[in-house]
């Protein structure tokens, strides 16, 4: 029966020594004893699942793809992605286009790979038949969401929307911004300034956006996507709903982005430093419950390298390989542990997604995946040598804390030392 061990074994419940047995994939034993590979001091970690990635395959393969999206996924650690509906072409909103994502993904997998259904006006009646084929839930927007075939659903269909899916008893994934709350540029405002771009989307149109849902779709549905602002996290603790932020927003403050590095565009922004500080201790509360990528690239081009335009810029960050080192970089400077940095990453997206009966955690009849990790190493990020598509992040030529040393996929080493060629397999909510 294979086997690895590690002095520093993370579990739900802390860090142990211990030996983890698996067969055909599956942990079965998790206890003492020697083992076949044994990483001494290093840290296991049950493999990362991060529910936020933009894949964009099939229609936007020049932006990022299966092959290169779950190979940097692996490098980092993750060894779960869940796609989002959005920026394929066609979008997942029917079962047809999840067919065409599931057929564009086969034999490219590094990762195992599970999918978000999407929701646009007039697609409610796709959601039962989405769900019989296996998504996980359902992502919908409250603003333009950046490309014409995925539209907002208006706040008058929010409440029939929100009782379709409390239904189909899966959560409705939310970007929340209040579009009467979004400002037009400043006349004459320098669009190289990051604070150009900031100044149109206030933190009160996440707030507002945030309430308006939690009174018109049962909160226990709900799941607010990539949380920036100190307001928005108000609104979460008063209404109750799930939530998440990114690496991003805990690492970055909008004072230091440098003019015309339209790496570091998102929406909602990244914003200022009180913001960032907010956020970590919604974290430690418990009323952010997960940090994901939101990994969603672009060609440099899309990006609008050359003339540093925030404003005419796509809005994405790629971090994807990144997530583990970003976090830990920050988290261990304010005194976080790395059980809690498993469940942040790896647990409770495996939660959300209904794949936590095999993804998630260390623990007989899980998946033997592991991410085997080095919290003293060093990531010394070149944005050139990462393995996603284009060669464009705001975290390129920083110096991030921990290494990861190697990634298992049921039960084989698919990154690091002696790993062999990853086989991902797509996954459905449940199963």
């Amino acid at each position: 029966m294979p086997s690895i061990r590690s002095s520093r074994v993370v579990t739900p419940e802390g860090e142990r020594p211990a030996t983890i047995q698996f067969t055909d994939g599956i942990i079965t034993e998790f206890g003492g004893g020697r083992a076949d590979v044994d990483y001494g001091e290093l840290v296991v970690l049950p493999g990362l699942v991060d529910s936020h990635v933009h894949v964009n395959e099939p229609g936007r393969t020049d932006w990022e793809g299966f092959a290169t999206a779950t190979r940097a996924a692996v490098t980092g650690g993750t060894t779960t992605i869940v796609d989002m509906p959005l920026n394929s072409i066609p979008p997942t909103i029917d079962r047809s286009a999840l067919a065409a994502k599931r057929q564009a993904a086969a034999s490219q997998l590094s990762c195992d790979v599970a999918f978000w259904g999407g929701l646009v006006p007039g697609s409610e009646a796709e959601i039962a038949g989405l769900v019989a084929d296996g998504v996980c839930g359902f992502k919908m927007f409250t603003v333009d969401s950046g490309v014409p075939e995925f539209p907002p659903v208006s706040p008058e269909e929010f409440e029939s929307v929100g009782k379709r899916v409390a239904a189909a008893d899966v959560p409705l994934l939310v970007h929340a911004e209040e579009p009467g709350l979004l400002e037009n540029p400043e006349p004459g405002g320098d669009p190289r300034r990051y604070a150009t771009y900031l100044a149109t989307r206030p933190p009160e149109a996440e707030a507002s956006a945030i309430r308006r849902i939690a009174g018109a779709v049962p909160p226990e549905t709900v799941h607010v996507l990539h949380v920036a602002s100190r307001q928005a996290v108000e609104a979460i603790a008063e209404n109750g709903v799930s939530a998440e932020t990114c690496p991003h927003y805990l690492t970055f403050e909008a004072a230091a982005i440098p003019d015309g590095a339209t790496e570091f565009k998102c929406a909602p922004p990244i914003r200022e430093r009180e913001h960032r500080e907010v956020l970590w201790e919604a974290l430690g509360q418990g009323i952010l419950k997960m940090i994901v990528s939101d990994h969603s690239p672009a060609p440099p081009e899309r990006k609008k390298m050359a003339s540093g335009d925030f404003l005419a810029a796509w809005g994405g960050i790629a971090s994807l390989e990144l997530r583990l080192a970003a976090v830990w970089t920050e988290a261990r400077q304010r005194g976080r542990s790395l059980t809690e940095v498993a469940r942040w990453l790896s647990t409770a997206p495996a939660v959300l997604a209904g794949l936590d009966h095999r993804k998630g955690s260390i623990a007989p009849g899980h998946d033997a995946d592991f991410v085997v990790f080095d919290p003293e190493g060093v990531t010394m990020v070149s944005a050139a040598r990462l393995e996603q598509r284009h060669p464009v992040t705001p975290y390129d030529g920083r110096s991030l804390s921990g290494e990861v040393v190697a990634t298992w996929l049921r039960g084989r080493a698919v990154h690091g030392a002696g790993a062999s060629a990853a086989v991902g397999r797509m996954l459905s909510r449940g199963e």
